[in-house]
């Protein structure tokens, strides 16, 4: 699950893993190697990517990287249809959403002790495993959490809340407060669908979002989830139903928090430095999510920000290996990216760069670090066909929210749709 951005399709997805891919390295004359490298992101991360690659260069004289960038909206139908043309680049980047999909279909090369994994921890390790192949090295970790802007709070003359024990009726109260007591000009907060929400809302009711090739959801899940967003907008603690929805397909930039009109919002953790600047500097501040009434467990997890992979039919898969080692390992290359992929998975290149990292990622690592011993498991690579989920929740979320659908009838509908979607 990724950042509540748009998804690829499922079919533009199936049509690129069912081609195996052939030979994608090639040496140009002089005897230099040539090394594609896909990924996606903002000009920002672009610029930091190309220093990185410049610098492996330097260290490996006889290897070119060539980069294939693009925004993420079109990264995945790009990669879709370069894999289809027997074209796939020899460095692949993903999110875990589409893992299992690659690697099953054969388009991925296992990594197992062709990348050096000692410094990440096993269980974020071990999401990029599947069947006992490494076919994915997570660049990063970050966590769904909540997100504040403490001042928005205080001049609504509200406290900010406990975050260790307040529920999630504590936070549609409190949202409803601040939007009061601002007469609208400040909403308490911005409402949020992805899938990470659910999956820590229903972690804290004992339900996993998947169990085994089903969804793991519950009917009553899903309508105790909806009924928080319904609420929210009730009591005006949110947007009404149409703004939200748009809200919720926008990035940072155009958030409730970038106008100077919201309070509270939900992201994942590496974004908190974005949504600061977008913010103007105010200071925003992350949250553990409220909990269920009488939930044993927060539910909060580390996941990956994103994957590095391989092409199983690379001509380059020695080369492609150790670029991914470079990106991972390399204290240069992680003092150039420091927190753009997430934290980095690597302990020891965290460790060289923690003081480098901007005011915001300092106080993301300290908010992680405070957490990591509530947080569970970072859940596996989701089933096949995983990656068209988020757009079903999307679809039937918004039946509840505009009042076009029952929660019972479009709980039903959703499980029923998303479990044949999964069989294939």
């Amino acid at each position: 699950m990724g950042s509540g951005k748009k998804m690829w399709t499922a079919v533009s997805l199936a049509t690129a893993v069912l081609v195996i891919t052939t030979a994608c390295g090639s040496e140009g004359a002089d005897g230099e190697i040539k090394l594609r490298f896909s990924y996606w992101g903002s000009d920002a991360r672009q610029k930091m990517t190309q220093e990185a690659i410049k610098r492996f260069e330097a260290q490996n004289p006889n290897i070119d990287v060539e980069e294939e960038f693009s925004d993420f909206g079109s990264y995945y139908e790009k990669l879709a249809t370069k894999v289809a043309g027997d074209e796939a680049p020899d460095v692949i980047t993903i999110e875990i959403r589409g893992l299992r999909e690659y690697a099953e279909r054969g388009t991925l090369a296992d990594l197992s002790s062709r990348v050096d994994t000692a410094d990440i921890d096993g269980k974020v390790l071990a999401t990029g495993a599947i069947d006992g192949k490494q076919f994915a090295i997570p660049t990063g970790v970050n966590a769904w959490s909540l997100v504040v802007d403490p001042k928005a709070i205080e001049d609504a003359g509200e406290n900010l809340p406990d975050d260790t024990m307040w529920t999630w009726d504590e936070y549609v109260d409190l949202a409803a407060k601040i939007t009061a007591r601002t007469g609208g000009k400040v909403y308490g907060t911005q409402q949020a669908f992805n899938p990470a929400f659910l999956q820590i809302f229903a972690a804290q009711r004992g339900e996993s979002f998947y169990k085994g090739n089903k969804i793991g959801v519950s009917p009553d899940t899903l309508k105790a989830w909806w009924a928080i967003h319904r609420k929210l907008i009730k009591t005006k603690g949110s947007p009404d139903a149409a703004k939200s929805v748009e809200l919720g397909a926008q990035g940072e930039d155009r958030s409730l928090f970038a106008t100077g009109n919201g309070a509270m919002g939900m992201w994942w953790s590496n974004q908190l430095g974005s949504i600061n600047k977008a913010s103007g500097g105010k200071g925003v501040d992350l949250l553990r999510m409220p909990k269920a009434q009488g939930a044993s467990a927060g539910g909060m997890f580390l996941q990956p920000a994103m994957f590095y992979t391989a092409s199983a039919k690379s001509e380059r898969q020695a080369e492609a290996a150790k670029f991914i080692d470079f990106m991972i390992n390399d204290p240069e290359a992680g003092a150039i990216i420091l927190s753009d992929r997430g934290l980095p998975a690597s302990s020891k290149v965290l460790a060289a760069v923690r003081d480098k990292l901007p005011e915001t990622d300092k106080k993301t690592l300290a908010f992680l670090d405070e957490i990591k011993g509530e947080l569970t498991d970072p859940p596996a690579a989701p089933p096949k066909h995983a990656s068209a989920i988020e757009d079903v929740l999307t679809r039937y979320t918004n039946e509840v929210l505009f009042g076009r659908m029952t929660s019972d009838e479009a709980a039903q509908k959703l499980i029923t749709e998303a479990n044949a979607l999964i069989a294939g």
